[in-house]
């Protein structure tokens, strides 16, 4: 007989070579994803003067993408499970790739809106396309590993991604990276259409007649609500941060302007490393555990963060690896956890409007810290503690639900296995 994990799964196994395979290009798809909507922000100091457009309109440029893509996944929904998720993949695939070549080819505000806009479209709807076939191939045994594979790609996309990103935007012009992405994820989309087999396990199942009915049955599930709102709540805490790190990192602690691709590089190579062994430690103590001990060490070091001063260079990067640390020892976890909340016949509509809930919550949560912050006279961000302290009480909200949605799994698990 195996041995149990504190999940009450048998003991992990190792990948095949077809699910290596499956983990790797999943990954690579959550990169290409996040760098599109991540290189936004350091290209604004080129793409603002050279449109000649004001800092709000290129904040809407920004918004703009997290909220189609949030409205994209809702609408979505109801049609997620009701058809081969590899050819579901394939068409929104195509289509954020064409988007974001239309980024680069974009001349005025207008057309750049647009672009974005349609980008979040097609983007939006990926990320849970992604997690719905990694909860199809893998056993729940493995998804702490494979989750922690494709959280890996946050990290590359802030090591490879931005400083590729810049240098392609500093020696030609801003349209370059768009450009560079478009044909680099066509490379990917090509090897999907490819290798990828058919994953339509889902469809032997049966199937509600209704798309709306779809989505409303399953919005309507109790223990889907609390792991939507847990999603919302692990969301707020990185999107209320990361927008003022790098102003907070210059203008409160001194950190010349010049050093921030090193904190990036060295954070990214970090949580590299760290994610799989993240993931392999849910699968072996369990996901709640382990999600617990990140929740508390994301705790310590956000408020440490949040109250630095004057540091050097040094401290600095330790407090922001182990903080980092901390965020993807929730996250990955989680991920791992919540797949085995939905029935089957649901995945694709539950990834769809969890990545929804996660897109919405994101764009509120950067709209509320920046009512929260402030300028000072001196340059320095004021209130910045005051973002520390709501990171903190959404993290502690977000452990008990966490709880509740490992309850409710453990009582299904059981009832499952009981006999009538």
């Amino acid at each position: 007989m195996k041995p149990s994990t504190p999940d009450g799964n048998a003991a992990p196994a190792k990948f095949t070579r077809y699910q290596s395979f499956v983990a790797g290009l999943l990954a690579f798809l959550q990169f290409a994803v996040i760098l599109d909507f991540m290189i936004m922000s350091p290209l604004g100091a080129v793409i603002m003067p050279t449109l000649d457009i004001s800092p709000r309109q290129f904040g809407l440029i920004v918004s703009a993408y997290a909220f189609s893509a949030g409205i994209s996944g809702l609408v979505m929904a109801g049609f997620a499970d009701r058809f081969d998720r590899k050819k579901l993949l394939l068409f929104f695939y195509t289509g954020f790739v064409l988007a974001t070549l239309w980024c680069g080819l974009a001349q005025s505000f207008p057309m750049l809106l647009a672009a974005r806009i349609v980008t979040g479209i097609f983007g939006g709807v990926i990320g849970s396309v992604v997690l719905a076939i990694a909860t199809d191939l893998f056993a729940p045994q493995l998804r702490g590993r494979v989750m922690g594979v494709i959280q890996t790609a946050f990290a590359a996309s802030q090591v490879l991604g931005l400083p590729v990103g810049l240098y392609l935007s500093n020696r030609w012009t801003w349209h370059a990276p768009f450009i560079a992405m478009a044909i680099f994820g066509a490379v990917g989309g090509l090897v999907i259409a490819w290798r990828m087999q058919p994953v339509a396990g889902h469809l032997l199942s049966r199937q509600e007649k209704s798309a709306f009915m779809h989505l409303v049955h399953t919005v309507a599930q109790p223990r889907y609500l609390t792991a939507f709102a847990t999603t919302a709540l692990l969301t707020t805490g990185g999107f209320m941060l990361m927008p003022f790190s790098s102003a907070f990192t210059v203008h409160n602690l001194g950190i010349p302007l010049e050093r921030l691709p090193t904190i990036y590089l060295l954070t990214g190579l970090c949580t590299i490393f760290v994610g799989p062994l993240v993931g392999k430690a849910a699968d072996a103590w369990g996901k709640l555990p382990v999600f617990l001990a990140g929740s508390a060490l994301t705790i310590t070091m956000v408020l440490i963060y949040t109250h630095l001063e004057s540091v050097s260079f040094t401290t600095l990067i330790i407090v922001n690896m182990v903080m980092f640390v901390g965020i993807f020892s929730r996250m990955i976890p989680f991920q791992a956890m919540v797949t085995s909340v939905p029935e089957a016949t649901q995945r694709g509509s539950f990834n769809a409007i969890s990545a929804a809930t996660q897109q919405l919550a994101g764009g509120l949560a950067s709209l509320v810290a920046g009512h929260i912050v402030t300028i000072g006279s001196d340059g320095k961000l004021q209130n910045f503690a005051a973002i520390g302290y709501v990171v903190v009480a959404s993290t502690l909200v977000a452990a008990v639900m966490a709880w509740r949605v490992h309850r409710g799994i453990k009582q299904r698990t059981l009832l499952v296995a009981t006999p009538a």
